[in-house]
């Protein structure tokens, strides 16, 4: 088994530790002393993170105002189902194509074509949604966001591996860890605030106030990531010549997966579990307008009060020493499972509110401490490849909606993700009991 990458993050590991012991010496205590903002420290990395606040923030608005609008033109949970598989095909299908690519050539340059391409997208949303062309008026309309889907995946799939995998570039190996444990800690913090951002819009200036934003969200993001200054001397790039071709890189990548099992059993984990937990989010509108009867205010703020949770459990995993975080994923996944079937049953809105800060704690767990094993055990080199794999995520959760929309429209919402959530609370205690080769990383 290979184990640079696990040496030089444990190398990482006891520096920042040694870094704590002196401060912890000197008996201060100062933000500048915290190793969670170690990274911020870095010049290229804060335009990368602050570039991303953008991204992120578009992408946590989309959750809302997508599914919610496809949802009031046609009041169809098959639908959104179908938005969901439209936007799924495409990110399974090029994910791996991404994750190549990223191994390949200037990550910060496909990150920004892909910020570009989705605010083309968005801003073309917002255009149909200005001239009345998607509307309820207009019948067959809603082709539009299942269009919208579909270049949404496919820009996803292509840019996402480089997102991950550029960041080893520009921070050093030093502080990889520390830099993903700031990125979880934003990505969450616009889960708080994003939703509710939406929510307000869409109630008080309309759907294409929300598009419209997040296409100048994107921009913003270009702006700020043009200013990075990649370091790719010795870089994962550069670990394979560009002699093959990408589909010999893909396969390499995929025989080293296989036969690096500690990477392969964290990914088939935690793919599993993304199918059986994040169709919540595409249904949430059902949950919203008919079962809670909130609107999408009330859908803003159940989705941020999820965010608050999932803040917590990211600084507090940031917070944990280096050890058994195979228990801590697979315990974090139980959590989940439990949160969303409690969440499922629920009619009360003031309940429903408490039970979303547990699924935000278990979605954090599931994230950060399944990308930190990755991490801590992936030959660097295959990075690229390995997130590919990783963000697949995104269209097993698409997938994963199709068929919840389908058996929501039959059986109705509540069932139908109460009994995903069922399978993986199941799963998850059962993985905890006989899945030695997850538990026992640390």
């Amino acid at each position: 088994m290979s184990n640079y990458g696990h040496k030089t993050n444990e190398t990482a590991i006891r520096l920042s530790g040694s870094q704590g012991q002196a401060a912890a010496r000197e008996g201060r205590f100062s933000l500048r002393n915290l190793r969670t903002f170690d990274s911020l420290k870095n010049g290229n990395y804060r335009f990368y993170f602050f570039g991303m606040v953008g991204q992120w923030g578009a992408m946590n608005m989309q959750m809302v105002s997508k599914s919610m609008l496809l949802y009031r033109l046609t009041g169809s949970a098959t639908l959104l189902g179908v938005m969901a598989l439209a936007s799924a095909i495409p990110q399974i299908l090029f994910s791996l194509f991404g994750g190549a690519i990223a191994d390949r050539v200037s990550k910060k340059m496909i990150l920004q074509i892909g910020q570009l391409a989705s605010a083309a997208v968005s801003l073309s949303v917002g255009l149909c949604l200005t001239t009345g062309y998607l509307s309820a008026e207009n019948p067959g309309s809603s082709w539009v966001l299942i269009a919208q889907s579909a270049l949404q995946g496919s820009i996803m799939a292509l840019m996402m591996p480089s997102r991950s995998a550029i960041i080893p570039e520009i921070v050093g190996t030093s502080q990889v860890m520390n830099a993903m444990a700031l990125n979880s800690l934003g990505m969450n913090t616009l889960r708080l605030l994003a939703p509710a951002a939406a929510g307000f819009l869409i109630d008080f200036a309309g759907f294409e106030a929300i598009f419209y934003s997040m296409s100048g969200l994107y921009l913003f993001s270009v702006v700020l990531t043009s200013f990075i200054r990649e370091n790719r001397t010795g870089s994962i790039s550069d670990g394979f010549g560009r002699r093959t071709s990408t589909i010999e890189d893909i396969k390499e990548g995929l025989k080293y997966i296989w036969h690096e099992r500690p990477v392969f059993a964290v990914l088939a984990f935690t793919l599993v579990v993304v199918l059986l937990s994040m169709p919540y989010q595409m249904l949430m509108p059902i949950f919203a307008d008919d079962i809670l009867k909130v609107g999408a205010t009330g859908m803003g703020l159940l989705m941020s009060v999820s965010g608050v949770g999932a803040m917590a459990g990211s600084l507090v995993i940031a917070s944990l020493p280096n050890k058994k975080r195979g228990v801590l994923l697979l315990g974090s996944s139980l959590v989940l499972g439990v949160a969303l079937a409690a969440f499922a049953f629920s009619r009360s809105m003031s309940l429903s509110l408490g039970i979303m800060a547990f699924v935000g704690i278990g979605q954090a767990g599931r994230m950060t401490l399944g990308t930190t094993l990755l991490q801590s055990y992936a030959d660097e080199r295959y990075f690229g490849r390995v997130m590919s794999i990783n963000m697949l995520d995104m269209g097993l959760s698409s997938l994963g909606t199709f068929a919840a929309g389908i058996l929501a429209e039959d059986l109705g919402a509540a069932l139908a993700i109460g009994g995903f959530a069922g399978v993986l609370a199941l799963a998850s205690f059962l993985a905890l009991i006989f899945l030695a080769r997850i538990r026992q990383l640390n």
